[in-house]
């Protein structure tokens, strides 16, 4: 009786140590504002989805990712899926060398056959090293081609001290990031919104049910907002954490390299994440005045229409946002012809006297240039209206 009541005690222990990491890194109470002190992982930044650095520690700084390899993984499938190149409910037949990878897996056998969708999810849920593998294999055919990929990927996106040599992030010399370049990747990922349709995901199951999934990341649970993305652990990386979350509209990519435990990683990215939302907001940018179209010299049009380019959406600490000022500088003229999307002027945006924005305003409609013979008509039009007698 003694020991069956020890080992109930046991087990309530280990239960309040499991939901005690959650309650640790409860977020503040709405309008509490907190500074960004004591982030204890030795590589952190926290970046917004357009890639502008909020906080940033040892950033720069190579350290073995682990697992949170995966989002570079999870990348090129969503990118392949996307592309139409594979789709969700295809077929993935596991190899050998997939079944043979350890640590975190759903044990798939040699030859076991899932969906896209299915493996796809065992990634993203519960880090399944064998099915990354499965994935990188029916992709390009062999781990080795896919890694190829995975780092031509890396380079296009600028993730200069980067170098990966397996799809899954187990132990191998070589295999490196850093805090910065995981961020990269992080924000290029969440642009493909139906990853959240994975990362999101408490607890879910496979093989009909048969094999449950829980998600590494416990933040899903706890911290309000959290859309994913990747954990990792090994005993040489320490516990890191690629996370991504949105509030009105902000979506903020924080990650963590290296923490000593679960418990201070996850207040490590609570902490990042609280100072983004509490000292950020998104705010879109308009002119103060009308934009008016430009006059066109020799067009087949008198005028070019013109307008911002793109979204005009910034990232601005919200002490900054009553003191915006905008100035708008446009070019006299234009000459045909006049190319859609051409620059045409620029909106400067500042605060305090510092420069927050320069966005370029651009030719909305293109202008092409008279013809020989649309010029002399134009000329002779214009001397018959000099000549007509007033009435």
């Amino acid at each position: 009786m003694k020991k069956g009541l020890k080992q109930a005690a046991a087990w309530v222990l280990c239960g309040a140590l499991f939901w005690g990491q959650g309650l640790a890194v409860e977020e503040p109470p709405a309008g509490q504002e907190t500074g960004l002190t004591g982030i204890s992982a030795p590589c952190a930044i926290l970046m917004d989805e357009d890639g502008q650095v909020l906080f940033e520690k040892n950033a720069d700084q190579p350290r073995e990712p682990a697992s949170v390899t995966k989002v570079m993984t999870m990348l090129l499938v969503m990118e392949a899926l996307e592309s139409g190149k594979i789709s969700l409910d295809e077929t993935v037949t596991a190899s050998a060398r997939a079944a043979g990878q350890g640590g975190s897996q759903i044990y798939l056998k040699e030859n076991e056959q899932m969906t896209v969708e299915e493996m796809l999810k065992s990634v993203a849920v519960a880090s399944a090293n064998d099915c990354a593998v499965a994935l990188a294999e029916h992709l390009a055919g062999s781990e080795e081609a896919f890694v190829a990929q995975m780092n031509q990927r890396a380079a296009e996106l600028g993730m200069s001290n980067t170098h990966f040599v397996n799809c899954n992030g187990l132990p191998a010399p070589g295999h490196v990031s850093t805090a910065r370049d995981i961020a990269l990747m992080s924000r290029q990922l969440i642009r493909h919104k139906d990853i959240f349709n994975y990362t999101t995901i408490w607890m879910d199951s496979v093989r009909d049910g048969a094999f449950g999934l829980t998600n590494t990341n416990r933040l899903i649970r706890t911290y309000d907002g959290m859309t994913g993305l990747k954990t990792g652990y090994t005993k040489t990386a320490g516990y890191c954490l690629s996370a991504t979350a949105e509030r009105q509209g902000l979506s903020l990519v924080a990650v963590a390299l290296g923490a000593p435990d679960i418990p201070t990683r996850s207040a490590d990215i609570a902490a990042l994440l609280n100072y983004g939302f509490a000292n950020y907001q998104k705010v879109t940018v308009t002119p103060d005045q009308p934009i008016m179209p430009l006059p066109v010299r020799l067009g087949k049009q008198d005028y070019a229409l013109c307008e911002l380019e793109g979204s005009p959406e910034l990232v601005i600490e919200k002490s900054k946002v009553s003191s915006l000022e905008k100035e708008l500088e446009m070019e006299e003229f234009l000459t045909a012809p006049v190319e859609k999307g051409r620059q045409a002027g620029l909106l400067r945006v500042t605060a305090g006297g510092e420069t927050l924005a320069e966005i370029p305003v651009v030719v909305s409609g293109g202008v092409d240039r008279l013809s020989l013979w649309g010029l002399a008509e134009r000329m002779l039009s214009a001397c018959a209206m000099r000549r007509a007698p007033a009435a």
